[in-house]
């Protein structure tokens, strides 16, 4: 379960956002920071993840839960597979914590450039940021940061 180790040159447009909403629930001020940032709400897809949605909870958003993933490991959820099969130019993986239903997602997924914190296996991203994920500003600052020095946004 490695990260393809080719990393497209290619600059980054269209954007990933996979979201662990069981133990962060600032998603829509990390968004707006990402917007901020020039990230275009058109070229942004969000995709959130919690251990458990409530049977009536309304989710105005694309998610998914554990009870979308089959004992086998496979996805059955229409909004997260079609996530994983989405070409974006950067994923960002914000979860800080090995939960294997996001595990799945991510390695997946068929981004070019997949970045996540450095707490989770380091085989799943090309990038990885050391910051709490309760700093998710400073993530952010540094993920441009790093974007820039790569010559991946200007």
């Amino acid at each position: 379960m490695h990260v393809n180790t080719e990393v497209s040159s290619k600059p980054i447009q269209k954007v990933g956002l996979l979201v662990d909403e069981t133990f962060f629930l600032e998603k829509d001020k990390l968004i707006n920071l990402l917007k901020s940032n020039g990230i275009t709400e058109n070229n942004l897809t969000v995709l959130a993840f919690k251990k458990k949605y409530k049977n009536k909870e309304i989710v105005p958003y694309p998610h998914y839960s554990k009870a979308d993933v089959s004992w086998l490991g496979t996805i059955e959820n229409k909004e997260a597979l079609g996530f994983i099969s989405e070409e974006f130019d950067l994923l960002i993986n914000f979860y800080d914590q090995r939960q294997i239903p996001l595990v799945i997602v991510t390695h997946q997924s068929k981004a070019d450039f997949k970045v996540g914190f450095a707490t989770v296996d380091k085989r799943l991203n090309h990038f990885m940021i050391d910051s709490p994920m309760e700093e998710y500003t400073v993530f952010v600052e540094e993920l441009f940061k790093y974007l820039r020095i790569l010559n991946k946004i200007k």
